[in-house]
């Protein structure tokens, strides 16, 4: 699913749909980054921090999971921190591109459910997300999230080139 970049021209009924914007199109610039690697390579390492492309498609949904459902609305959340094992991202070998694909767009669904649901200026609830901190408003939250897709994304594009994929926009 290609998203078209979100142009500060381009009419928005809210700022909230501006954040929404945003978050679809660095999903679905991640996604076509990752589709566009050669065989192997979603799973390959070229850096040497060691993460996997697949890895960081993990680590974005859970990333989303964590700060919206974990966080801002105080959810049970079983495991928050699926995307890690021994403290590294972690991807299990029987977990397939096309199924974290599908979990990033469900995950994105239940991400347009919570901000739909609420204000930008709303707090969120107290819990152990926030590490004995103030939770913050709706709105910091999708700017951190905004900011976390922006910059893994642009790491993605660094390692797709190296690794023969698309780049760029």
């Amino acid at each position: 699913m290609s998203v078209p970049f979100p142009e500060p021209t381009t009419a928005v009924t809210s700022r909230a749909e501006v954040f929404l914007g945003y978050l679809d199109y660095f999903r679905s610039r991640l996604v076509a980054k990752l589709q566009s690697l050669p065989d192997g390579e979603p799973r390959r390492s070229r850096l040497p921090s060691g993460w996997t492309p697949i890895e960081l498609l993990k680590h974005l949904a859970h990333v989303e999971l964590r700060w919206l459902e974990w966080g801002f609305e105080g959810r049970d959340v079983a495991d928050p921190w699926a995307d890690n094992k021994a403290g590294r991202w972690h991807v299990a070998a029987a977990e397939s591109l096309e199924d974290l694909v599908a979990a990033l767009y469900a995950q994105a669904a239940r991400t347009r459910a919570v901000v739909e649901s609420h204000d930008l200026a709303e707090i969120g609830q107290p819990g152990e997300r926030w590490d004995g901190a103030d939770p913050p408003a709706l709105e910091r939250v999708l700017l951190h999230l905004v900011q976390e897709y922006a910059r893994h994304v642009g790491h993605l594009d660094i390692v797709s080139e190296l690794a023969g994929g698309t780049c760029g926009e």
